[in-house]
């Protein structure tokens, strides 16, 4: 399937390209889909080609040499999942998984190295998404340092649980417990307090949030 012009310069790297241009670029990237818990790229393989998510969320994680499982971030459509590697050579630090139908626009190297002699202004775009990867990381580090297991669930539930027209992602309590750092045991007793206070409500499968304001706060006072 052709690679869309629309949602090209929709990326964080091509905002401001003119459509001619975007047009030129089209042809330097190809499509690939992937269904639920199929790999996008494994973490600690080389990386020759840049991958751009067009379509559906994608699991960012590490892996410990225990098997223990460290979510990093849920991609959303047009983030870009391995620049880091791509840019600096070396393997993949981390892998990413397919949490549904995925779709992704993957640049090689070597292509990208001719957009961005032909297209400076590309340069830009890359700068501002290190930039803000770079503050995701640091606020990981600062969740998992500074944050109470309960503001973090809490945190979490905010960034990922449905709210008005959006859908939000489904998270099991064991990919809870990987993005919140612990066990999901912890997390199971942590949505129970949340849910004795009044903050949330657990309907089967489905978590509610009755006010989000009340879960804002909670996120507060667990700093």
């Amino acid at each position: 399937m052709a690679v869309d012009t629309a949602l090209l310069g929709s990326l964080p790297y091509f905002r401001g390209i003119a459509p001619p241009d975007l047009e030129a670029l089209r042809h330097f990237f190809f499509e690939k889909s992937f269904t639920r818990g199929e790999m996008v790229f494994l973490e600690g393989e080389p990386a020759d080609t840049l991958f751009f998510l067009a379509s559906g969320i994608v699991k960012v994680f590490k892996t410990s040499a225990q098997g223990k499982e460290q979510i990093i971030t849920l991609a959303r459509p047009h983030e870009v999942l391995n620049d880091v590697s791509v840019f600096d050579g070396g393997p993949n630090p981390y892998g990413a998984e397919a949490m549904g139908d995925v779709t992704v626009y993957g640049i090689k190297r070597d292509r990208l190295d001719e957009v961005l002699k032909q297209h400076p202004a590309v340069t830009g775009g890359i700068i501002r998404v290190l930039s803000e990867r770079n503050r995701q990381l640091l606020s990981l580090v600062e969740d998992l340092s500074f944050r109470h297991v309960i503001g973090r669930v809490a945190k979490i539930l905010l960034e990922h649980a449905p709210n008005g027209d959006d859908p939000g992602q489904r998270l099991t309590q064991q990919e809870m417990a990987a993005m919140a750092g612990t066990a999901r045991e912890v997390v199971a007793r942590s949505l129970k307090v949340l849910e004795d206070r009044g903050v949330i409500r657990l309907d089967r499968h489905r978590i509610v949030i009755p006010d989000r304001k009340a879960l804002q706060d909670m996120v507060g006072e667990a700093a």
